[in-house]
């Protein structure tokens, strides 16, 4: 499908000519915590709310958000402030509430955009909408859960489909197994092949999802900036270590403020952070290097053990020219030089016979 003609996300005098800037709580928790971060958020030039009504967790037992009541206390906010508002969607019940509440823009998750059946039951409820009605809002697609580029760009060609035309893309990292330096790996390559196949599209980072710690939203919000992303959607409470949900990752109003001013003003003291910030991510990998040789090499001990047991040679030529020719040809497709990839295999292999040897 081509994407084109697309509309721009929210109208120019809510970004003010600089990036766009979408903050507000994780979630609606109460009247009161709503209009008090709305209006500390508008204190610091933020324009666009946000606020999870719906917020069914990973496990159950935890605060899921206080539903379609929670809806009118971001319509308040708005009649307040002037600011737009924005919540998140999973099924077609929700957006019916939230555009009867009057939001004015609203994002499908990153479990929901990875159910091409739940995105579909959205866009069907889109098409039915009278056409300015749908003209009116925007509509916000964050990445899946997993590093699928097409089920990512499928989500955005369902919503594109329904004839919605304000449509944006929401880069929040993606989920992988054990402890790393981020809560979502970024990835990077996935938004920016986006970028490459939808160039009309807003691009929208997510740095609190991403670093799932408030002191990573800093850097990684400039390191997307300077990757050419159009804006940011970050989570703001008034008291973030008493949030429900997600308090480790939501700064305060002021320290919003005083990132987007540091951003625009001293980007010489924020590359130092992405520096720093990309040194924990190598370190991060090595760990992981480190633990995938061990993993490698107790499955070596295995085969050498069978070997033993069947009188077999534990050098096998043939196996291993194989093994060589195939990971220098993966190699290649990403990107790696085949001269550095045949060393990295020779003293892998070397370590395993050696291993194997010494049973």
């Amino acid at each position: 499908m081509i994407i084109s003609e697309l509309k721009p996300l929210f109208p120019e005098e809510y970004t003010d000519g600089g990036p766009l800037v979408i903050a507000g709580p994780c979630s609606a928790e109460s009247e009161t915590q709503v209009l008090d971060a709305a209006h500390a958020l508008m204190n610091e030039g933020i324009r666009i709310f946000r606020a999870g009504v719906w917020k069914p967790r990973t496990k159950p037992g935890g605060f899921e958000g206080m539903g379609t009541p929670a809806l009118e206390w971001l319509a308040e906010a708005k009649r307040q402030t002037g600011m737009l508002i924005s919540t998140e969607v999973a099924s077609a019940r929700h957006l019916a509430d939230a555009i009867d509440a009057g939001i004015d823009a609203v994002w499908i998750g990153a479990r929901t955009s990875a159910n091409p059946f739940a995105v579909q039951e959205i866009a069907d409820f889109l098409v039915q909408l009278p056409a300015h009605r749908r003209d009116m809002l925007a509509v916000m697609v964050k990445n899946p859960v997993n590093t699928d580029l097409e089920l990512w760009i499928g989500a955005i060609e369902r919503i594109y489909g329904a004839g919605v035309r304000r449509i944006g893309a929401i880069h929040r990292g993606f989920s992988s197994y054990g402890e790393h330096v981020y809560r979502n790996m970024p990835e990077w390559r996935i938004p920016i092949e986006i970028h490459r196949r939808l160039p009309e599209i807003t691009m929208i980072c997510d740095p609190s999802h991403i670093g799932g710690r408030r002191d990573l939203i800093a850097p990684l919000a400039l390191q997307a900036l300077r990757m050419n992303f159009d804006g940011l959607i970050i989570e703001c409470h008034c008291n973030p270590e008493s949030a429900l949900s997600d308090s480790g990752q939501q700064i305060t109003p002021s320290a919003l403020g005083n990132i987007i001013k540091s951003i625009a003003n001293r980007p010489e003291t924020l590359s130092q952070e992405i520096l720093a910030d990309l040194r924990r991510q190598i370190d991060d990998i090595d760990d992981r290097l480190m633990d995938i040789l061990a993993q490698r090499m107790a499955v070596a001990r295995e085969i050498g053990r069978l070997k033993q047991e069947n009188n077999m040679p534990v050098v096998q030529p043939k196996r291993y020219n194989s093994l060589i020719n195939d990971r220098v040809e993966t190699a290649a497709k990403l990107g790696l030089d085949a001269e550095f990839t045949k060393k990295i295999l020779a003293g892998i292999h070397e370590e395993s016979v050696r291993q194997q040897l010494n049973l």
